[in-house]
């Protein structure tokens, strides 16, 4: 049964937090449901009626996708992950998108909020599905390339559940998990290695139990053809992984938060690197940060989507409401397919460029380049070439 529209508000409220001003050298800070000013929003906002409830639409690749959860071990070295892969079933897709209430209040309690919040999120998003057919088995007799995904502060691995079945449904198999930039790209760094190990056969077993047969991985990945690609704190975590980590041949940063990134990096990326950056949520200082990753000789690429906002890029833009989700900035003017489809093109292109994909995805080259309306063209070459050269003068060394 669907809710009633007035209370998707109180969803829409616990999922903006990525875009509290987080960039200004401070985590974002939790919201205090009892300010005076929140409630008195909550009330306005409750008596706006919602445009219909969105769900989470299906990657349109040419392969069905597979969900499963994996899990291994339960120490602080322990992985944890969701895993999309292409997949021999075509149906059912009854993957639950946000399984357990407990992920519901981990969200009330992280944004500051009652405990009965949790109740009420569970209540209206318990049950949607995701375009995923549970625990199916893996298509067997292809090698896949590898994606690791890392998803934004205060998420977990399901809600970004659309670009996971997008990537899988085209070409790969997929996965993420969570804290603080170094940790979060050591936590990448296990999981692919937990993944490459069952590929190269080695047999370990998967604590939940589910019923998805691990043996299928044996031989499906193709270990030179792996990325890393994160939204928002995830995208900072693209960065630190792709510096730390030479099995990761490409990364692409959605949106990435730049305050964690340490300028030292730039230096110790030779793989290929894509910003695709939503219109509303970088400053002007973290774009020139972004500007000093291109140096001679290394593939930088940048796009910035039109109309759109931070949270194009999860699955929240699908699942609330026009009016709703626009006042909370959980849709940009752009249409939310729109903005997904460009970056799942752009991201699809330049995958196939750096991972060398047997794929049509080059029909979407001009993507990355930022041609399209839609799109605004990352920094020209000319003017990384002046600022580097400005950066590697004796003048500016003798001043700094």
């Amino acid at each position: 049964m669907m809710a009633p529209p007035k209370l998707h508000i109180l969803f829409c409220l616990f999922c903006c937090l990525p875009r509290v001003h987080p960039l200004h050298g401070q985590d974002p800070p939790p919201f205090d449901f009892r300010t005076p000013a929140l409630f008195h929003k909550i009330q306005a906002m409750m008596s706006t009626a919602s445009s219909g409830h969105s769900k989470i639409p299906k990657g349109n690749g040419s392969y069905p996708v597979g969900s499963a959860d994996l899990m291994f071990g339960y120490t602080n070295e322990s992985v944890f992950l969701r895993l999309y892969y292409p997949s021999e079933d075509q149906e059912p897709l009854d993957t639950v998108w946000i399984p357990n209430k407990e992920y519901f209040f981990g969200l009330s309690k992280f944004l500051g909020t009652p405990h009965f919040i949790g109740n009420f999120l569970n209540f209206l998003y318990g049950s949607m599905k995701t375009p995923a057919s549970w625990n199916s088995p893996l298509k067997t007799g292809e090698k896949y390339p590898l994606i690791v995904f890392s998803h934004g502060l205060g998420g977990f691995s399901l809600i970004i559940s659309r670009t996971l079945d997008m990537l899988s449904s085209h070409t790969a198999l997929s996965r993420f998990k969570a804290p603080k930039v170094r940790q979060r790209a050591k936590e990448c760094s296990r999981a692919l290695s937990t993944i490459l190990d069952l590929a190269y056969g080695n047999p370990k077993e998967n604590v939940l139990d589910s019923g998805f047969d691990l043996k299928h991985l044996k031989g499906a990945i193709d270990g030179d053809k792996i990325a890393v690609i994160g939204h928002s704190f995830g995208g900072a975590t693209v960065i630190q992984t792709l510096s730390e980590d030479q099995r990761f041949k490409c990364g692409i940063a959605l949106d990435p938060w730049m305050h964690p990134v340490s300028e030292e990096l730039r230096s110790k990326i030779p793989q290929p690197l894509f910003f695709i950056n939503s219109a509303q949520f970088q400053s002007s200082k973290s774009i020139e940060k972004m500007k000093k990753f291109y140096e001679p000789g290394k593939e930088r690429k940048m796009i910035i989507i039109r109309g759109s906002v931070h949270q194009n890029f999860p699955d929240f833009t699908f699942v609330i409401g026009k009016i709703i989700g626009k006042k909370l900035s959980l849709k940009g003017e752009i249409d939310s397919l729109v903005a997904m489809d460009l970056t799942e093109k752009a991201s699809l292109a330049f995958l196939q460029k750096h991972l060398g994909l047997h794929k049509d995805f080059n029909q979407w080259d001009p993507l990355v380049e930022g041609h399209d309306k839609n799109l605004i063209p990352g920094p020209p070459s000319s003017v990384v070439a002046q600022s580097l050269a400005l950066q590697h003068s004796p003048e500016t060394h003798a001043q700094n």
